[in-house]
């Protein structure tokens, strides 16, 4: 789809007021091919490239394969895993947990989000996670799908952030963060309410630019903050909203936007060696996107983002 002159020059100059925090490209280091980041104040440098862990527990998927796509992404230079009680009832966890066995325990930051927003609920729900994987800690937990608005209320007075608090003293776990994808302000009041965050896990692509923008409104208060930033959604959602139906941008694209932004790691869903190998070339070929090439890009995906059609997990409530 061509961009005419007047179109991109408006994208252009509307880009200017976040150009400033988007087009700073975080600092990296290289380890077997694969840009290194800093996850914000915990000092943690992690993998460009995050492997999201719902996909791996898909029916789709045998076991073999999902525990395939995992060592092999380790293999590759990927350190940073993602998971979620929620993914597939526990089974997500269960083979990344297998996976992770004959040493691999070792070389990755695992992370696992959970839905307690209780005191009880948030103590069941980390000894059910470390049960799961059958490992003693959780690199980092966080609090996850902040999409109500009573949630974060819930969270910081109903002692859930205080199971966390503990966990950590413990040494179950060491880090703490929350995701959200539905609404920017809540994820603000979480930030705003004053828990020191670790992480915040939030969509990040080239149709959130343009519609409820958690680039515009969330980013630049988490850099401020310190607080280690994790691209999701990257392709919108899945299945890929942006390259397969609205074919406003290729998964490349989609992907070199999100890693061009001051994030430390893109996490992306992956279910087939093939889509692995994609991925990590782009990962490992990744140089930042100028300022043309976003703001074509921009310009392009414009029309596209405008209802929220390709992010429905901003517009469509499931419960």
């Amino acid at each position: 789809m061509k961009v005419n002159r007047r179109e991109f020059l408006k994208v252009s100059g509307t880009c200017a007021a976040a150009a400033m925090i988007a087009m700073k490209t975080p600092a990296q280091e290289y380890r077997n091919g694969m840009p290194y980041r800093t996850l914000g104040r915990t000092g943690e440098k992690v993998s460009l490239l995050c492997i999201g862990g719902a996909h791996i527990g898909m029916k789709h998927v045998s076991e073999e394969e999902g525990i395939r796509i995992i060592r092999t992404a380790i293999d590759e230079g990927v350190n940073f895993l993602d998971n979620a009680l929620a993914y597939n009832d526990g089974l997500s966890e269960k083979r990344m947990g297998r996976a992770l066995k004959d040493g691999y325990r070792d070389k990755v930051f695992l992370m696992t989000k959970h839905k307690g927003r209780d005191r009880e609920t948030a103590q069941q729900h980390l000894e059910d996670s470390l049960r799961r994987f059958d490992v003693d800690v959780i690199d980092l937990w966080q609090f996850h799908e902040i999409v109500q608005p009573d949630l974060p209320e819930r969270i910081y007075n109903e002692g859930a952030i205080e199971v966390a608090l503990k966990a950590k003293e413990e040494g179950k776990i060491r880090y703490i963060g929350f995701t959200g994808h539905r609404y920017p302000r809540f994820l603000l009041e979480m930030i705003e309410r004053g828990f020191p965050w670790d992480t915040v896990q939030m969509p990040l692509n080239v149709l959130d630019y343009h519609f409820r923008s958690f680039e515009h409104e969330v980013l630049p208060i988490a850099l401020e903050k310190n607080i280690g930033v994790i691209a999701m959604k990257t392709l919108g959602g899945s299945p890929a909203e942006i390259p397969v139906r609205s074919k406003s941008a290729s998964v490349e694209e989609c992907l070199r936007y999100a890693m061009s932004l001051p994030v430390a790691t893109v996490c992306s869903g992956i279910d087939s060696m093939e889509k692995l190998k994609q991925n990590l070339a782009v990962a490992k070929n990744f140089r930042p996107m100028s300022d043309e090439e976003r703001s074509e890009l921009l310009a392009r995906t414009r029309l596209a983002a405008e209802t929220g059609e390709f992010e429905p997990y901003k517009t469509k409530w499931h419960g």
